[in-house]
Protein backbone atom coordinates (compact mmCIF):
# COMPACT_ATOMS: atom_id res chain seq x y z
CA UNK A 1 0.00 0.00 0.00
CA UNK A 2 2.38 1.86 1.11
CA UNK A 3 4.65 1.85 -2.02
CA UNK A 4 1.33 2.46 -3.97
CA UNK A 5 1.29 5.81 -2.67
CA UNK A 6 4.67 6.51 -3.43
CA UNK A 7 4.16 5.27 -7.06
CA UNK A 8 1.31 7.31 -7.13
CA UNK A 9 3.11 10.49 -5.94
CA UNK A 10 6.09 10.42 -8.51
CA UNK A 11 3.49 9.89 -11.12
CA UNK A 12 1.75 13.55 -9.52
CA UNK A 13 5.38 14.64 -9.82
CA UNK A 14 6.68 13.72 -13.05
CA UNK A 15 5.26 16.90 -14.92
CA UNK A 16 6.53 19.23 -12.75
CA UNK A 17 9.84 17.61 -12.79
CA UNK A 18 9.98 17.56 -16.24
CA UNK A 19 8.91 21.00 -16.44
CA UNK A 20 11.82 22.13 -13.86
CA UNK A 21 14.27 20.02 -15.88
CA UNK A 22 13.22 21.39 -19.54
CA UNK A 23 13.63 25.00 -17.59
CA UNK A 24 16.56 25.94 -17.09
CA UNK A 25 15.30 28.84 -15.48
CA UNK A 26 13.56 27.35 -12.33
CA UNK A 27 16.31 27.29 -9.97
CA UNK A 28 16.50 30.79 -10.40
CA UNK A 29 13.32 31.34 -7.69
CA UNK A 30 14.88 28.47 -5.36
CA UNK A 31 17.78 28.80 -2.49
CA UNK A 32 21.54 29.54 -2.85
CA UNK A 33 22.07 25.78 -3.98
CA UNK A 34 19.51 26.04 -6.52
CA UNK A 35 20.22 29.10 -7.74
CA UNK A 36 24.00 28.32 -8.22
CA UNK A 37 22.88 24.83 -10.12
CA UNK A 38 20.56 26.78 -12.54
CA UNK A 39 23.15 29.39 -13.29
CA UNK A 40 25.98 26.58 -14.14
CA UNK A 41 23.12 24.69 -16.13
CA UNK A 42 22.00 28.11 -18.21
CA UNK A 43 25.87 28.58 -18.77
CA UNK A 44 26.04 25.41 -20.88
CA UNK A 45 22.16 25.22 -22.00
CA UNK A 46 22.42 27.25 -25.40
CA UNK A 47 19.63 29.52 -24.38
CA UNK A 48 19.63 32.66 -26.39
CA UNK A 49 18.20 34.33 -23.07
CA UNK A 50 21.23 32.61 -20.73
CA UNK A 51 23.30 35.42 -21.43
CA UNK A 52 21.09 38.42 -20.48
CA UNK A 53 19.33 36.70 -17.56
CA UNK A 54 22.69 36.30 -15.90
CA UNK A 55 24.62 39.38 -16.50
CA UNK A 56 21.29 41.10 -15.24
CA UNK A 57 21.93 38.77 -11.81
CA UNK A 58 25.68 39.87 -12.40
CA UNK A 59 24.52 43.37 -11.82
CA UNK A 60 21.43 42.98 -9.35
CA UNK A 61 18.57 43.51 -12.00
CA UNK A 62 16.92 40.46 -11.88
CA UNK A 63 14.00 39.85 -10.06
CA UNK A 64 11.64 37.06 -9.24
CA UNK A 65 7.60 37.48 -9.41
CA UNK A 66 5.19 36.01 -6.76
CA UNK A 67 4.35 32.98 -9.90
CA UNK A 68 7.91 32.17 -10.01
CA UNK A 69 8.20 33.99 -13.21
CA UNK A 70 11.90 35.91 -13.89
CA UNK A 71 11.90 39.47 -15.04
CA UNK A 72 15.07 42.04 -16.09
CA UNK A 73 14.71 45.58 -14.96
CA UNK A 74 15.69 48.06 -17.36
CA UNK A 75 15.44 51.59 -18.24
CA UNK A 76 11.62 52.32 -18.82
CA UNK A 77 10.32 49.07 -17.86
CA UNK A 78 10.94 44.89 -17.65
CA UNK A 79 11.12 42.20 -20.18
CA UNK A 80 10.13 38.55 -19.37
CA UNK A 81 13.90 36.61 -18.38
CA UNK A 82 12.89 33.20 -19.96
CA UNK A 83 11.46 35.03 -23.25
CA UNK A 84 12.89 38.93 -23.92
CA UNK A 85 9.89 39.59 -24.46
CA UNK A 86 8.81 43.11 -22.58
CA UNK A 87 5.74 42.93 -20.33
CA UNK A 88 3.89 44.27 -16.80
CA UNK A 89 5.31 41.62 -13.76
CA UNK A 90 2.19 40.04 -12.15
CA UNK A 91 2.65 41.32 -8.77
CA UNK A 92 5.83 42.93 -6.20
CA UNK A 93 9.27 42.14 -8.00
CA UNK A 94 12.15 40.50 -5.18
CA UNK A 95 15.46 40.52 -6.45
CA UNK A 96 16.99 37.12 -7.00
CA UNK A 97 19.13 36.04 -3.63
CA UNK A 98 22.78 35.71 -3.94
CA UNK A 99 25.80 35.12 -1.73
CA UNK A 100 29.15 34.61 -2.46
CA UNK A 101 28.88 30.98 -4.24
CA UNK A 102 25.96 32.46 -6.26
CA UNK A 103 28.99 35.37 -7.14
CA UNK A 104 31.04 33.22 -7.86
CA UNK A 105 29.04 30.96 -10.38
CA UNK A 106 27.76 33.96 -11.98
CA UNK A 107 31.40 35.13 -12.91
CA UNK A 108 32.23 31.02 -14.13
CA UNK A 109 28.99 31.32 -16.42
CA UNK A 110 30.10 34.51 -17.88
CA UNK A 111 33.39 33.89 -18.73
CA UNK A 112 31.57 30.34 -20.25
CA UNK A 113 28.95 31.86 -22.49
CA UNK A 114 31.57 34.49 -24.48
CA UNK A 115 32.65 31.15 -25.93
CA UNK A 116 29.45 31.07 -27.78
CA UNK A 117 29.75 35.37 -28.85
CA UNK A 118 29.70 36.40 -32.27
CA UNK A 119 32.82 38.45 -32.12
CA UNK A 120 35.66 36.15 -32.96
CA UNK A 121 37.92 38.00 -30.43
CA UNK A 122 35.94 37.46 -27.61
CA UNK A 123 35.73 34.02 -28.12
CA UNK A 124 39.66 33.82 -28.44
CA UNK A 125 40.16 35.97 -25.15
CA UNK A 126 37.66 33.71 -23.39
CA UNK A 127 39.60 30.38 -24.04
CA UNK A 128 42.84 32.35 -23.22
CA UNK A 129 40.96 33.43 -19.48
CA UNK A 130 39.87 29.38 -19.59
CA UNK A 131 43.52 28.52 -20.23
CA UNK A 132 44.94 30.98 -17.78
CA UNK A 133 42.14 29.93 -14.50
CA UNK A 134 42.13 26.16 -15.25
CA UNK A 135 38.59 26.35 -15.01
CA UNK A 136 36.90 22.29 -14.82
CA UNK A 137 33.21 23.73 -14.45
CA UNK A 138 34.24 25.12 -18.17
CA UNK A 139 34.47 22.04 -19.64
CA UNK A 140 30.89 21.18 -21.00
CA UNK A 141 31.05 24.96 -22.45
CA UNK A 142 34.10 24.26 -23.97
CA UNK A 143 32.73 20.85 -25.84
CA UNK A 144 29.99 22.83 -26.87
CA UNK A 145 31.70 25.72 -28.23
CA UNK A 146 34.27 23.24 -29.75
CA UNK A 147 31.06 21.27 -31.70
CA UNK A 148 29.85 24.85 -33.33
CA UNK A 149 33.58 26.82 -33.73
CA UNK A 150 34.75 26.62 -37.21
CA UNK A 151 37.88 29.32 -37.00
CA UNK A 152 40.78 27.11 -36.81
CA UNK A 153 43.27 29.16 -34.38
CA UNK A 154 40.17 30.24 -32.25
CA UNK A 155 39.25 26.21 -32.10
CA UNK A 156 43.08 25.32 -30.88
CA UNK A 157 42.55 28.18 -28.65
CA UNK A 158 39.65 26.63 -26.75
CA UNK A 159 41.50 23.03 -27.15
CA UNK A 160 44.49 24.04 -25.12
CA UNK A 161 42.10 25.49 -22.64
CA UNK A 162 39.91 22.47 -22.17
CA UNK A 163 43.36 20.62 -22.17
CA UNK A 164 44.69 23.21 -19.12
CA UNK A 165 41.80 22.35 -17.66
CA UNK A 166 41.04 18.75 -17.39
CA UNK A 167 44.79 18.38 -16.24
CA UNK A 168 44.26 20.45 -13.23
CA UNK A 169 40.92 17.95 -12.67
CA UNK A 170 40.40 14.47 -11.15
CA UNK A 171 37.82 13.30 -13.46
CA UNK A 172 39.40 12.70 -16.44
CA UNK A 173 40.96 9.51 -17.56
CA UNK A 174 43.96 8.22 -18.45
CA UNK A 175 43.50 8.31 -22.05
CA UNK A 176 42.23 11.77 -21.62
CA UNK A 177 44.89 13.05 -19.95
CA UNK A 178 47.30 11.56 -22.24
CA UNK A 179 45.70 13.17 -24.97
CA UNK A 180 45.84 16.78 -23.18
CA UNK A 181 49.36 16.67 -22.22
CA UNK A 182 49.79 16.40 -26.39
CA UNK A 183 47.77 19.16 -27.05
CA UNK A 184 50.17 21.45 -24.02
CA UNK A 185 53.25 20.00 -26.22
CA UNK A 186 51.81 21.13 -29.22
CA UNK A 187 51.43 24.44 -28.12
CA UNK A 188 54.93 24.66 -26.97
CA UNK A 189 55.19 28.10 -24.99
CA UNK A 190 56.05 29.01 -21.82
CA UNK A 191 52.91 28.80 -20.78
CA UNK A 192 52.76 25.20 -21.42
CA UNK A 193 54.98 24.54 -19.82
CA UNK A 194 54.87 25.86 -16.71
CA UNK A 195 51.84 24.30 -16.64
CA UNK A 196 53.15 21.32 -17.45
CA UNK A 197 55.76 21.76 -14.36
CA UNK A 198 52.93 22.40 -12.24
CA UNK A 199 51.02 18.68 -12.41
CA UNK A 200 51.34 17.08 -9.61
CA UNK A 201 49.47 13.64 -8.23
CA UNK A 202 49.33 12.41 -12.08
CA UNK A 203 49.61 8.69 -13.10
CA UNK A 204 52.76 7.50 -13.35
CA UNK A 205 52.60 7.17 -17.33
CA UNK A 206 50.31 11.19 -17.34
CA UNK A 207 54.09 12.16 -15.85
CA UNK A 208 56.05 10.62 -17.81
CA UNK A 209 54.07 11.97 -20.64
CA UNK A 210 54.69 15.12 -19.21
CA UNK A 211 58.02 15.27 -18.50
CA UNK A 212 58.98 14.12 -21.94
CA UNK A 213 56.59 17.26 -23.61
CA UNK A 214 58.56 19.44 -20.92
CA UNK A 215 61.12 18.82 -22.55
CA UNK A 216 60.50 19.13 -26.04
CA UNK A 217 59.30 22.37 -25.66
CA UNK A 218 62.71 23.50 -23.98
CA UNK A 219 64.38 22.39 -27.14
CA UNK A 220 61.59 23.91 -29.00
CA UNK A 221 62.30 27.20 -26.97
CA UNK A 222 65.44 27.32 -27.41
CA UNK A 223 64.95 27.36 -31.45
CA UNK A 224 62.50 30.04 -31.47
CA UNK A 225 65.58 31.94 -29.10
CA UNK A 226 68.09 30.88 -31.83
CA UNK A 227 65.04 32.53 -34.52
CA UNK A 228 64.57 35.41 -32.61
CA UNK A 229 68.48 36.31 -31.79
CA UNK A 230 68.81 35.89 -36.13
CA UNK A 231 65.59 38.23 -36.78
CA UNK A 232 67.37 41.06 -34.26
CA UNK A 233 71.17 40.37 -36.06
CA UNK A 234 69.23 40.86 -39.44
CA UNK A 235 67.52 44.36 -37.94
CA UNK A 236 70.97 45.29 -36.80
CA UNK A 237 72.46 44.03 -40.19
CA UNK A 238 70.20 45.98 -42.44
CA UNK A 239 71.18 49.17 -40.43
CA UNK A 240 74.76 48.41 -41.14
CA UNK A 241 74.08 47.93 -44.72
CA UNK A 242 71.83 51.22 -44.91
CA UNK A 243 75.22 53.30 -43.67
CA UNK A 244 77.40 51.35 -45.40
CA UNK A 245 76.37 51.18 -48.94
CA UNK A 246 77.28 54.55 -49.98
CA UNK A 247 80.49 54.13 -48.10
CA UNK A 248 81.31 50.91 -50.26
CA UNK A 249 80.73 52.92 -53.46
CA UNK A 250 82.65 55.65 -52.64
CA UNK A 251 85.39 53.72 -51.13
CA UNK A 252 85.14 51.20 -54.19
CA UNK A 253 85.49 53.32 -57.07
CA UNK A 254 86.99 55.98 -55.68
CA UNK A 255 89.49 55.17 -53.01
CA UNK A 256 88.26 57.90 -50.80
CA UNK A 257 88.36 57.09 -47.15
CA UNK A 258 85.41 59.86 -46.03
CA UNK A 259 84.99 60.68 -42.58
CA UNK A 260 81.98 62.76 -43.17
CA UNK A 261 80.16 59.92 -44.85
CA UNK A 262 78.35 59.73 -41.10
CA UNK A 263 76.79 63.27 -41.42
CA UNK A 264 75.26 62.28 -44.87
CA UNK A 265 73.43 60.25 -42.98
CA UNK A 266 73.13 62.49 -40.19
CA UNK A 267 72.10 64.63 -43.17
CA UNK A 268 69.28 62.17 -44.09
CA UNK A 269 68.24 61.91 -40.84
CA UNK A 270 67.29 65.90 -40.27
CA UNK A 271 65.64 65.91 -43.89
CA UNK A 272 63.18 62.95 -42.06
CA UNK A 273 62.55 65.58 -39.47
CA UNK A 274 61.83 68.88 -41.58
CA UNK A 275 59.55 66.39 -43.82
CA UNK A 276 57.46 65.59 -41.02
CA UNK A 277 56.99 69.38 -39.60
CA UNK A 278 56.19 70.54 -42.72
CA UNK A 279 53.68 67.52 -43.43
CA UNK A 280 52.36 68.26 -40.08
CA UNK A 281 52.05 71.65 -40.13
CA UNK A 282 50.32 71.54 -43.97
CA UNK A 283 49.37 68.50 -44.93
CA UNK A 284 48.23 66.53 -41.16
CA UNK A 285 45.75 64.24 -43.31
CA UNK A 286 48.85 62.84 -45.40
CA UNK A 287 51.90 62.76 -42.25
CA UNK A 288 51.32 58.71 -42.55
CA UNK A 289 53.13 58.89 -45.47
CA UNK A 290 55.73 61.01 -44.56
CA UNK A 291 58.20 58.60 -44.42
CA UNK A 292 57.86 58.00 -47.94
CA UNK A 293 57.88 61.65 -49.13
CA UNK A 294 61.46 61.69 -46.97
CA UNK A 295 63.07 58.94 -48.92
CA UNK A 296 63.66 60.66 -52.63
CA UNK A 297 64.27 64.17 -50.52
CA UNK A 298 67.04 62.60 -48.09
CA UNK A 299 69.03 61.14 -51.55
CA UNK A 300 68.42 63.88 -53.06
CA UNK A 301 70.23 66.64 -49.91
CA UNK A 302 72.70 64.26 -49.36
CA UNK A 303 73.38 63.79 -52.81
CA UNK A 304 73.51 67.46 -53.73
CA UNK A 305 76.44 67.63 -50.42
CA UNK A 306 77.98 64.95 -51.52
CA UNK A 307 78.22 66.51 -55.08
CA UNK A 308 79.83 69.48 -53.61
CA UNK A 309 81.94 67.78 -51.65
CA UNK A 310 83.75 66.26 -54.35
CA UNK A 311 83.72 69.32 -56.11
CA UNK A 312 85.12 71.40 -54.15
CA UNK A 313 87.20 69.60 -51.48
CA UNK A 314 87.69 65.81 -52.93
CA UNK A 315 88.81 66.02 -55.97
CA UNK A 316 92.20 68.44 -55.07
CA UNK A 317 93.11 65.34 -52.87
CA UNK A 318 93.32 62.52 -55.01
CA UNK A 319 96.84 60.47 -54.31
CA UNK A 320 96.55 61.97 -50.68
CA UNK A 321 95.09 59.21 -48.63
CA UNK A 322 96.09 60.98 -45.38
CA UNK A 323 95.36 64.67 -46.02
CA UNK A 324 91.60 63.38 -47.57
CA UNK A 325 91.18 61.65 -44.15
CA UNK A 326 92.05 64.90 -42.34
CA UNK A 327 90.13 66.91 -44.67
CA UNK A 328 86.63 65.29 -44.26
CA UNK A 329 87.40 64.48 -40.46
CA UNK A 330 87.44 68.63 -40.09
CA UNK A 331 84.16 68.48 -42.77
CA UNK A 332 82.61 66.13 -40.80
CA UNK A 333 82.82 68.39 -37.36
CA UNK A 334 82.12 71.72 -39.47
CA UNK A 335 78.60 69.98 -40.80
CA UNK A 336 77.83 68.45 -37.17
CA UNK A 337 78.39 72.55 -35.95
CA UNK A 338 76.39 73.66 -38.93
CA UNK A 339 73.27 71.33 -38.20
CA UNK A 340 73.79 72.58 -34.24
CA UNK A 341 73.75 76.12 -35.19
CA UNK A 342 70.07 75.55 -37.16
CA UNK A 343 68.44 72.74 -35.16
CA UNK A 344 70.30 73.25 -31.91
CA UNK A 345 72.04 70.74 -29.64
CA UNK A 346 69.75 68.67 -28.51
CA UNK A 347 67.47 65.21 -29.74
CA UNK A 348 64.82 66.00 -32.60
CA UNK A 349 61.63 63.83 -32.06
CA UNK A 350 61.14 62.10 -35.21
CA UNK A 351 57.59 60.14 -34.81
CA UNK A 352 57.28 56.87 -36.33
CA UNK A 353 53.99 56.15 -38.58
CA UNK A 354 50.83 53.69 -37.39
CA UNK A 355 51.73 51.35 -40.04
CA UNK A 356 55.17 51.23 -38.66
CA UNK A 357 54.31 50.92 -35.22
CA UNK A 358 53.08 47.47 -33.10
CA UNK A 359 54.41 44.13 -33.45
CA UNK A 360 53.05 40.35 -34.22
CA UNK A 361 53.60 37.45 -32.82
CA UNK A 362 54.96 34.28 -35.32
CA UNK A 363 55.44 31.10 -33.64
CA UNK A 364 57.45 31.47 -31.16
CA UNK A 365 59.29 35.13 -32.53
CA UNK A 366 57.80 38.54 -31.92
CA UNK A 367 58.13 40.17 -34.99
CA UNK A 368 58.15 44.17 -34.49
CA UNK A 369 57.21 46.38 -37.28
CA UNK A 370 59.80 48.96 -37.46
CA UNK A 371 62.50 46.41 -37.74
CA UNK A 372 60.96 44.64 -40.46
CA UNK A 373 60.24 47.73 -42.29
CA UNK A 374 63.90 48.53 -41.87
CA UNK A 375 65.41 45.01 -43.32
CA UNK A 376 62.48 45.60 -46.17
CA UNK A 377 63.77 48.77 -47.15
CA UNK A 378 67.60 47.99 -47.17
CA UNK A 379 66.65 44.74 -49.73
CA UNK A 380 64.81 47.43 -51.72
CA UNK A 381 67.64 50.08 -51.39
CA UNK A 382 70.45 47.42 -52.49
CA UNK A 383 67.57 46.27 -54.78
CA UNK A 384 67.72 49.38 -56.97
CA UNK A 385 71.34 50.17 -56.15
CA UNK A 386 72.81 46.84 -57.94
CA UNK A 387 70.21 47.65 -60.64
CA UNK A 388 71.49 51.05 -61.04
CA UNK A 389 75.03 49.69 -60.95
CA UNK A 390 74.30 46.94 -63.69
CA UNK A 391 72.04 47.95 -66.17
CA UNK A 392 72.44 52.30 -66.50
CA UNK A 393 74.87 53.99 -68.32
CA UNK A 394 76.17 55.61 -65.13
CA UNK A 395 76.64 52.02 -63.59
CA UNK A 396 78.24 50.90 -66.51
CA UNK A 397 80.89 53.78 -66.35
CA UNK A 398 81.07 53.81 -62.67
CA UNK A 399 82.40 50.14 -63.33
CA UNK A 400 84.81 50.47 -66.07
CA UNK A 401 86.18 53.22 -63.73
CA UNK A 402 86.91 51.04 -60.76
CA UNK A 403 88.36 48.02 -63.34
CA UNK A 404 90.76 50.64 -65.13
CA UNK A 405 90.55 54.25 -64.72
CA UNK A 406 92.84 55.29 -67.71
CA UNK A 407 91.34 53.13 -70.25
CA UNK A 408 87.90 54.30 -69.41
CA UNK A 409 89.33 57.64 -69.93
CA UNK A 410 90.81 56.78 -72.97
CA UNK A 411 87.48 55.27 -74.04
CA UNK A 412 85.85 59.15 -73.72
CA UNK A 413 84.27 58.59 -70.18
CA UNK A 414 85.05 61.70 -68.56
CA UNK A 415 86.14 60.12 -65.11
CA UNK A 416 85.96 63.43 -63.03
CA UNK A 417 82.25 63.65 -63.42
CA UNK A 418 81.85 60.27 -62.78
CA UNK A 419 84.27 60.61 -59.82
CA UNK A 420 81.19 63.49 -58.96
CA UNK A 421 77.92 61.31 -59.90
CA UNK A 422 79.57 58.19 -57.79
CA UNK A 423 80.31 60.35 -54.42
CA UNK A 424 76.53 62.23 -55.07
CA UNK A 425 75.42 58.36 -55.38
CA UNK A 426 77.12 57.34 -52.15
CA UNK A 427 76.08 60.31 -49.80
CA UNK A 428 72.22 60.01 -51.24
CA UNK A 429 72.30 56.16 -49.85
CA UNK A 430 73.55 57.93 -47.10
CA UNK A 431 71.27 59.91 -46.67
CA UNK A 432 68.54 56.99 -47.35
CA UNK A 433 69.79 55.18 -44.51
CA UNK A 434 69.36 58.68 -42.21
CA UNK A 435 65.47 58.04 -43.08
CA UNK A 436 65.50 54.42 -41.52
CA UNK A 437 67.68 55.28 -38.85
CA UNK A 438 65.19 58.06 -37.27
CA UNK A 439 63.09 55.28 -36.60
CA UNK A 440 65.46 53.62 -34.15
CA UNK A 441 67.92 56.22 -33.27
CA UNK A 442 67.99 59.72 -31.55
CA UNK A 443 67.91 62.44 -33.98
CA UNK A 444 70.91 64.53 -33.14
CA UNK A 445 74.08 66.28 -34.21
CA UNK A 446 76.31 63.28 -33.54
CA UNK A 447 74.03 60.56 -35.10
CA UNK A 448 76.28 59.95 -37.88
CA UNK A 449 79.48 59.35 -35.76
CA UNK A 450 77.81 56.32 -34.20
CA UNK A 451 78.05 54.00 -37.61
CA UNK A 452 81.09 55.71 -39.59
CA UNK A 453 83.45 52.81 -37.42
CA UNK A 454 80.79 50.06 -38.19
CA UNK A 455 80.70 51.14 -41.78
CA UNK A 456 84.14 51.03 -42.63
CA UNK A 457 84.33 47.67 -40.55
CA UNK A 458 81.49 46.27 -42.60
CA UNK A 459 83.02 47.55 -46.22
CA UNK A 460 86.60 45.96 -45.22
CA UNK A 461 85.37 42.74 -44.27
CA UNK A 462 82.94 42.19 -47.29
CA UNK A 463 85.64 43.37 -49.52
CA UNK A 464 86.63 47.00 -51.02
CA UNK A 465 83.71 48.03 -53.87
CA UNK A 466 82.15 44.76 -53.94
CA UNK A 467 78.45 45.09 -52.81
CA UNK A 468 77.60 41.59 -52.08
CA UNK A 469 80.76 41.23 -49.81
CA UNK A 470 78.88 44.26 -47.97
CA UNK A 471 75.65 42.70 -47.73
CA UNK A 472 76.86 39.70 -46.61
CA UNK A 473 79.08 41.38 -44.10
CA UNK A 474 76.96 43.59 -42.67
CA UNK A 475 74.24 40.80 -41.96
CA UNK A 476 76.80 38.60 -40.41
CA UNK A 477 78.33 41.23 -38.36
CA UNK A 478 74.90 42.09 -37.29
CA UNK A 479 73.85 38.51 -36.48
CA UNK A 480 77.36 37.84 -34.61
CA UNK A 481 76.82 40.70 -32.69
CA UNK A 482 73.76 39.93 -31.56
CA UNK A 483 74.27 36.92 -30.01
CA UNK A 484 77.86 38.07 -28.79
CA UNK A 485 75.82 40.78 -26.28
CA UNK A 486 73.92 38.97 -24.16
CA UNK A 487 77.27 36.19 -23.16
CA UNK A 488 79.68 39.44 -22.89
CA UNK A 489 77.55 42.70 -23.27
CA UNK A 490 77.28 45.68 -25.33
CA UNK A 491 80.54 47.12 -25.16
CA UNK A 492 82.35 44.05 -24.98
CA UNK A 493 80.46 42.36 -27.71
CA UNK A 494 81.35 45.18 -30.37
CA UNK A 495 85.95 45.13 -29.01
CA UNK A 496 85.16 40.89 -29.68
CA UNK A 497 83.92 41.42 -32.75
CA UNK A 498 86.37 44.22 -34.14
CA UNK A 499 89.59 41.59 -32.54
CA UNK A 500 87.59 39.28 -34.63
CA UNK A 501 87.94 41.13 -37.98
CA UNK A 502 91.42 42.14 -36.98
CA UNK A 503 92.49 38.57 -37.26
CA UNK A 504 90.48 37.95 -40.32
CA UNK A 505 92.31 40.44 -42.10
CA UNK A 506 95.36 39.26 -41.02
CA UNK A 507 94.56 36.30 -42.99
CA UNK A 508 92.68 37.99 -45.64
CA UNK A 509 93.39 41.32 -46.00
CA UNK A 510 90.95 41.81 -49.20
CA UNK A 511 88.28 41.14 -47.83
CA UNK A 512 85.71 37.93 -48.16
CA UNK A 513 84.82 38.95 -52.35
CA UNK A 514 88.14 41.22 -53.15
CA UNK A 515 87.40 42.89 -56.47
CA UNK A 516 89.80 44.26 -58.80
CA UNK A 517 89.75 47.96 -58.79
CA UNK A 518 91.59 51.18 -58.45
CA UNK A 519 91.63 51.23 -54.49
CA UNK A 520 93.41 47.56 -54.60
CA UNK A 521 95.72 48.23 -57.24
CA UNK A 522 96.74 51.39 -55.35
Amino acid sequence: MILLRILLLLLALAPALARAEDDPFAGLAGSYDDISNAVAALAVSGNAQAEPAIAALQAGRLFVAPDNSLWIKRDGGAVNARTGAPGEPPGALKPVRQNNAVRRATEAAMGSLTLFSADPAVRAKAAAAIFEQRDTAAIPALDRALAKETNPAIRTAMQQARAAALLSGNAASEADRLAAVEVLRARGDMAASNLLESLSGQPKAVAAAAATAEASIARMQQMWSLAQGVFYGLSLGSVLLLAAAGLAITFGVMGVINMAHGEMVMLGAYTTFVVQQAMQTYLPSLFGASLIVAIPLAFIVSGVVGIAIERLLIRFLYGRPLETLLATWGLSLTLQQAVRSIFGASNRDVSTPGWMSGADQFGGITITYNRLSIIVFAALVMAALMAVLRYTPLGLQMRAVTQNRRMAAAMGIRTPWIDALTFGLGSGVAGMAGVALSQIDNVSPNLGQGYIIDSFMVVVFGGVGNLWGTVVSALMLGIVNKFLEPLAGAVLAKILVLVLLILFIQRKPRGLFPLKGRAVEA
